[in-house]
């Protein structure tokens, strides 16, 4: 944790699934919002790790013991592809309409998770109780 802590000096506590996952994909908007007009080995390496972690999405998703309802898991796995097919054409080609599309789709992501969170809370459940995917399903 302590090299974690030293490049992402916000870095959430573990220990809750949910707010780590809102906070990767809100950190990866942020490295792609910034990096939109940087040198274009920046903006690679913030788009290859955005890239990683919907890659890291997908294949949990793809699980079989996957406890995301499957409406849902089908609709995020949709957008995991979408995501695939935009990070590839940004690699050949910067546009930033298309950059924004992403950052965008990060934060709605975050938000649903964070609110799957905050519901968990209202209803008594603690965020360690209550995993990520059933957050997310909560906040749909």
């Amino acid at each position: 944790m302590t090299l974690q802590t030293k490049a992402y000096p916000r870095a959430p506590e573990p220990g809750n699934p949910a707010r780590t996952e809102a906070w990767a994909l809100l950190e990866a908007a942020r490295q792609l919002h910034q990096t939109k007009d940087a040198p274009i080995e920046e903006f690679r390496t913030a788009l290859r790790r955005n890239w990683r972690l919907w890659t890291i999405f997908q294949a949990s998703l793809s699980e079989p013991d996957c406890t995301v309802p499957g409406p849902i898991r089908s609709n995020l796995l949709g957008l995991s592809n979408f995501v695939d097919r935009q990070t590839a054409e940004l690699l050949a080609v910067r546009d930033a309409k298309k950059i924004d599309v992403l950052v965008n789709i990060n934060r709605q992501i975050s938000e649903g998770l964070l609110e799957g969170q905050r519901a968990g809370t209202r209803s008594g459940t603690t965020p360690t109780q209550a995993p990520a995917s059933r957050q997310l399903a909560e906040s749909a």
